[in-house]
């Protein structure tokens, strides 16, 4: 030995450096948007527990339609790393503009079904009393989305030349406005009237569009960002170049929603159950959203150095990049779960001091707990499988993981005697864990077969979306 590192270590640390260094910033914007969630819960779960009640089955709407919208948007990001890192900053400005107009149809399209969700509750059987409030809520919030679409496109140019930091700032400053317009429009100060949990949704509302003219204004007056050509013509949409994105993204966004969208009809489900179970799985599901922003973000992270290798350095640097950062994603589902473990009698009452959500948030945590470790492989995997820009057959196994082992299984636990006693909630959550292996494995087999498939070379073809 020379004193050395052996080349291969000496990769490996080179690529967990430029991974972290990247990852933090996304960690911590990610980490202020969830944030504004757990704000809205606390400060609702203040007032009563039927408004918290109402913001849950809220968030059961409008967070995986939320994250479907910025699922479709992901692509970009991809895109801008691939064509950065093969020397093309110039395609990344047409690449924006047409994103934009997709990130402002999809926005607005999402606002009207969000508008339209009340006959949903009604036949889910949810409570009558929580209806009026979380329809309130759903639609304050739907107001903001044409500003989450345009805000996610012009994100995918600045993380995807790996600066992130433009978007923690940004999302903190959102934060910073989240509070005090939800204490006053929550409890009633300065004239405004108490709208309790619906005033989470207007101040959400209202952070949405703060962030996306804070992100048009620092792209604009960045000289960073000229070779970009961001802002040298006006364009139109172009179909061509929109079904280009739309055939890549939409998968992205439905795997996502499939996800999230499989915890927001167990709310539902469990909503005829009672304001106090669907506070206690708002608490715990809550948590484990805060917490899975970091294995997210390492996943947005891995996307982009997977692009950036494949752009630079060809596949075989994609799937080292992406073997780093799944290793990473397990150290921090290791964390995870032994806080959830060792302070799962904490935690809860950081949202309320009801005795009878403590107690079942309490025994929640405990599964919270066990499926740390497949939800961060399969969102890093995820992440790596963007970069490649391979994204029909990840949405196809993520649907059947969710929708066919999952959901089912959940159910049959959850509400059913087939297996023994209905275990209520608690049989919900073993089926979240059940449903996040499955996609576990389903989408690690997937990566190992597109490394493979690419070992040699990536084809990166210059793009068509200038002109």
């Amino acid at each position: 030995m020379t004193g050395k590192l052996p080349s291969r270590w000496r990769r490996s640390v080179t690529e967990l450096r430029a991974l972290i260094w990247l990852a933090l910033p996304i960690i911590a914007a990610q980490m202020s948007h969830t944030l504004l969630g757990f704000v809205d819960t606390a400060m609702a779960g203040r007032v009563s527990a039927v408004d918290l009640a109402a913001v849950a089955l809220g968030n059961s709407f409008w967070v995986p339609t939320f994250l479907f919208l910025t699922g479709v948007l992901m692509i970009i990001t991809s895109k801008v790393a691939a064509s950065n890192g093969a020397g093309r900053p110039e395609e990344t400005g047409p690449l924006v503009r047409q994103a934009v107009w997709l990130g402002l149809v999809i926005g607005v399209l999402c606002g009207v079904a969000l508008f339209s969700v009340e006959p949903l509750l009604y036949r889910a059987g949810v409570q009558e009393e929580l209806i009026p409030k979380s329809v309130g809520y759903i639609q304050a919030v739907a107001l903001g989305f044409p500003a989450v679409g345009m805000y996610q496109a012009l994100r995918g140019l600045t993380d995807g030349l790996s600066r992130t930091k433009p978007t923690m700032v940004i999302g903190f400053l959102g934060l910073v406005l989240n509070v005090p317009a939800n204490y006053v429009l929550v409890y009633g100060k300065l004239g405004f009237p108490a709208m309790g949990g619906v005033g989470c949704g207007v101040a959400t509302t209202l952070v949405m569009w703060f962030m996306l003219g804070c992100m048009l204004i620092y792209l604009k007056r960045s000289k960073l960002y000229d070779a970009c050509r961001l802002f040298e013509r006006f364009e139109w949409p172009r179909w061509a170049v929109q079904r280009h994105l739309l055939g890549l993204g939409l998968p992205i966004g439905i795997s996502l929603f499939s996800e999230t969208s499989m915890f927001a009809l167990i709310a539902l489900l469990i909503g005829s159950l009672g304001a106090v179970v669907v506070a206690s799985h708002q608490v715990a599901l809550n948590l484990t959203s805060i917490v899975f922003m970091v294995p997210f973000s390492l996943g947005l992270a891995i996307t982009v150095r997977v692009g950036h290798s494949l752009g630079m350095d060809g596949a075989r640097a994609g799937l080292f990049a992406a073997k780093v950062g799944i290793a990473v994603a397990l150290l921090f589902a290791f964390l995870a779960a032994s806080s959830f473990y060792l302070l799962d009698d904490l935690l809860p009452r950081l949202y309320t001091n009801d005795p009878e959500v403590l107690a079942l948030s309490t025994a929640l945590l405990f599964y919270a707990a066990l499926y740390q470790f497949s939800d961060s492989v399969q969102v890093a995997c995820a992440g790596a499988l963007r970069g490649y820009q391979d994204t029909r057959i990840p949405m196809l196994l993520t649907m059947v993981a969710y929708w066919l082992i999952g959901l089912p299984s959940g159910y049959i636990l959850g509400l059913t005697d087939l297996l023994g006693p209905a275990r209520g909630p608690a049989g919900f959550w073993q089926g979240l864990i059940i449903g996040l292996s499955a996609a576990a494995l389903f989408l690690s087999v997937r990566l190992a077969i597109i490394g493979g498939r690419r070992k040699r070379r990536f084809p990166l073809e210059r793009s068509h979306l200038v002109g």
